[in-house]
């Protein structure tokens, strides 16, 4: 069998986070894993190729954002807030503040 990579926190970088959460796919699977939990691969797999979500999952693994276990033949994610937030405080919070459109901020500003 063979074993899934997850960086050590020492080897976490912000430029790899930052990189992983720029993708709106990703970004959007980490904030369902915020609210829901752990979920397998398939309960994060919408409208989106299976390759392609295999791709996007192993990106915010191997950046360190999430941690991925094996249980039978599924894959479980779940976030590694407490990782992300012993390097990064605030990171995760502010990603996961919701956004409003630009059109909805000018009109509160006014």
């Amino acid at each position: 069998m063979r074993l899934i990579y997850h960086p050590d926190r020492k080897d976490i970088s912000l430029p790899g986070v930052l990189y992983a959460l720029g993708d709106p796919v990703r970004l959007k699977c980490v904030r369902r894993l915020a609210a829901e939990g752990e979920l397998s691969c398939s309960a994060l797999d919408g409208t989106i190729a299976k390759s392609t979500m295999s791709n996007h999952l192993r990106i915010l693994r191997e950046s360190g954002v999430v941690y991925c276990r094996k249980e039978g033949t599924q894959h479980i994610n779940s976030l590694r807030r407490e990782d992300l937030e012993a390097l990064f405080p605030g990171l995760l919070e502010a990603v996961l503040r919701p956004t409003y459109p630009s059109c909805l901020l000018l009109e509160v500003s006014k």
